[in-house]
């Protein structure tokens, strides 16, 4: 049995076969409807369902309230049709003509600029390129078939290889794995690319990039990537962390503001502690954004880092700052132990 889904307002319609979601069937017959983790729990696959019934399963109540689904939300990554369906969400366009591959690939470095972060460069397979847009990231497939899912940090027009940078996560399998027995030469299989995180370059509107922790990751990819392209809108990124150690990059986020006139780095400790010696600004990252920017209407917001920071953000800055919800992109970093809460 099959049910026909419709997507407003573009009006595309595609077949969705019994016990598939609608996003695996939307993507199946090239309709790109925007995603991130694909696992109900980050919220970024939200859409108004219209018409018809569907049943919704395996998702967090924080990528879907219990009042948004009275009002008719829901989250594409979990919804299986019961029926012919009518959904209304903002199809993107760009991504289609860009395949999604399964490779393996060859680790050719691997530096730890903090304690808990490490930095991979990665090697394809020779005459092998990975297409992709500045945002999206692989899924490793490790041994026992499962994956994990990290953002590409160099920019497409970088074609010598990927680079990943991991936050260490004590238990999880693979990342102890990258701090513990991890060696260079080590042939890894990842698919990819996925995801509907990416700069829209169809505005002129002013972007704040906000990141937390390794969410540095896919911004310094957007960046790089916009300033190979000679855009002249303006950004700011504020990057929160706990301690300066954290900031593993700051150096770079400098240098970008140094040479750049239409880029501004404004970094955020949480807790600096006297040992950091800090004179910046202090407190919840994205509440930094929000004495700076009491007004946001006439931006575009890109966050990427820990479910916490990405939701308040969007929570306050919609509903305090006149951020349209729009103009909010987000990709959130949900690991293991988020999906299994």
């Amino acid at each position: 049995m099959t049910h026909s889904v419709t997507i407003l307002p573009s009006q595309k319609q595609f077949v969705c076969e019994a016990g598939d979601t609608i996003l695996d069937a939307a993507l199946a017959a090239n309709v790109i409807l925007p995603y991130g983790c694909k696992d109900g729990a980050c919220g970024s696959c939200k859409a108004d369902l219209i018409d018809g019934q569907v049943q919704m399963t395996g998702y967090q109540p924080r990528a879907l309230s219990e009042e948004e689904r009275v009002r008719g939300k829901v989250l594409t990554c979990c919804a299986v049709p019961e029926g012919p369906v009518t959904l209304k969400v903002r199809e993107l366009s760009g991504l289609g003509d860009i395949p999604v591959k399964k490779m393996p690939c060859r680790l050719q470095e691997l530096d730890k600029p903090a304690p808990d972060v490490a930095v991979l460069k990665l090697q394809l397979p020779a005459n092998e390129v990975l297409q992709f847009l500045a945002g999206q990231y692989i899924e490793f497939i490790l041994r026992d078939g499962s994956r994990r899912s990290y953002s590409l940090a160099n920019a497409p027009h970088q074609q010598a290889g990927m680079e990943l940078h991991i936050r260490h996560m004590p238990g999880g399998v693979f990342t102890d794995h990258v701090f513990g027995a991890m060696k260079v030469r080590e042939i890894l299989r990842f698919e990819g690319p996925f995801g509907t995180f990416f700069l829209r370059e169809d505005s002129n509107k002013p972007v704040v990039l906000l990141a937390s922790g390794t969410g540095f990751a896919p911004i310094k990819s957007m960046v790089e990537e916009a300033f190979s392209k000679g855009s002249q809108r303006d950004f700011v990124l504020y990057w929160g962390a706990r301690t300066k150690q954290d900031l593993y990059m700051a150096d770079l986020a400098e240098r970008w503001t140094n040479e750049h006139a239409n880029f501004r780095f404004v970094p955020v400790l949480s807790e600096p502690g006297p040992a950091c010696a800090w004179e910046g600004r202090t407190g919840f990252v994205h509440q930094a954004v929000m004495q700076d920017y009491p007004d946001l209407s006439a931006h575009q917001v890109y966050a990427c880092g820990a479910p916490v920071m990405v939701d308040s953000a969007k929570r306050d800055f919609t509903r305090l700052c006149a951020l349209p919800e729009e103009e909010f992109f987000a990709d959130s970093f949900t690991s293991q132990a988020d999906q299994a809460a």
